[in-house]
């Protein structure tokens, strides 16, 4: 059975359409990675996963500190729940900077290529020298 001539030029249109389509989608490169459900972070990576998220918070800052969330997330106002993306406490800075010197002595001085925090390769992290309290002991008192 040979189809009419009209009813072969919109099928070889239309497979040639999808071609030059898919061709043009390949050629444009990877699409921009999904906006992130997280904000303001600017030590942790922006499109970190919530499972690594949250394994960083407990083993590192739970576990390495001894503390819960609200020691370095303030609370909404008007609420008991945290405003994770709020920076009005001290203590989230903190953290930020002390990351920063943790990935960058593991860089350093441990050869450590590509550091990231919760990575078990690190051989300094927040229980260094915390561990487990929320103010490292220094020794000071003594």
């Amino acid at each position: 059975m040979k189809l009419p001539l009209v009813f072969r030029a919109v099928l070889v249109s239309g497979a040639l359409i999808a071609c030059c389509a898919g061709a043009i989608r390949s050629q444009a490169g990877p699409t921009d990675a999904p906006p992130s459900e997280y904000h303001n972070l600017k030590v942790l990576p922006r499109n970190i996963t919530s499972k690594d998220l949250q394994r960083i918070m407990v083993d590192e800052f739970n576990e390495g500190l001894g503390v819960g969330c609200g020691f370095c997330h303030a609370e909404k106002p008007g609420s008991h729940s945290l405003d994770y993306a709020s920076d009005a406490k001290s203590e989230k800075n903190i953290a930020r900077m002390m990351i920063k010197m943790t990935l960058g002595l593991d860089k350093k001085y441990f050869q450590v290529h590509k550091p990231m925090i919760g990575d078990p390769a690190l051989a300094v992290t927040c229980t260094t020298c915390h561990r487990g309290l929320p103010h490292p002991d220094t020794g000071a008192g003594q």
